[in-house]
């Protein structure tokens, strides 16, 4: 999945107002984030598999540090915990870990049964990519759901803020069909260096949060001493 999990980082905002929409986007996408790193060094491995299924035509070898379901965990109380830690929010940092481990879970929906629950198996998923429309029906409920949470609950404080948004969605969207629609990839080489495009996705996220506000008064138990918008990170 790849617009789902965007999805979630938008509809997150209503349960973290005060994180910002980069913090949200980099948890729900790190073990993504991670796996192009892990491919490139040779810790992780996948091939192109044409045909496979309709909604992805790579066959995942082996990504137990990025993708095992003991790893998600792990890494999502690492993140939770690091975020607690900066930023003194344990209720948002609940959000910012549970986001991690959301990115399996989403993913055990679309993928083919090569998901290890512990780094050597046993292996879970659903096989949504085996239907391209049922891939289209998936990702734009959890994408355009999360997306329209997002809108209701902020609007634009400038122009960066309408603008930046519908560049965002709009390119995110060019992106999934592209993968979805498009050629195989020409190499595994490919397959990493364009996943790493997707770390630009969490300053960008960031910036228009930063140029957005709460579309109506927002009051938690951690807006003692906080700013009225969302903060940086």
């Amino acid at each position: 999945m790849l617009l789902g999990h965007y999805g979630l980082a938008f509809a997150a905002k209503r349960l973290a107002p005060r994180t910002s929409l980069g913090t949200l986007t980099f948890a729900a996408q790190w073990l993504d984030e991670l796996w192009p790193v892990l491919v490139l060094t040779g810790v992780e491995y996948v091939r192109i598999a044409p045909g496979l299924m309709p909604g992805c035509q790579l066959d995942f070898v082996s990504y137990p540090v990025s993708h095992s379901l003991m790893a998600a965990v792990g890494w999502g109380l690492l993140i939770g915990a690091g975020y607690a830690l900066a930023r003194r929010a344990p209720q948002a940092a609940l959000i910012v870990g549970g986001l991690v481990l959301s990115h399996w879970v989403l993913d055990v929906l679309v993928h083919r049964p090569d998901l290890p629950i512990l780094p050597g198996g046993p292996y879970i998923g659903l096989g949504a990519w085996r239907s391209l429309p049922l891939t289209f029906l998936l990702e734009g409920l959890f994408y355009f759901g999360g997306l329209l949470v997002y809108v209701r609950m902020t609007r634009p404080a400038d122009g960066i803020g309408r603008y930046a948004l519908w560049g965002y969605v709009a390119t995110q969207l060019v992106i999934f069909l592209g993968s979805a629609l498009g050629p195989p990839p020409p190499s595994t080489r490919a397959i990493a260096l364009g996943g790493l495009t997707l770390w630009l996705f969490v300053p960008w996220a960031a910036w228009i949060d930063r140029h957005r506000m709460p579309a109506r008064s927002i009051v938690t138990t951690e807006d003692v001493a906080r700013p009225p918008l969302a903060t940086p990170l």
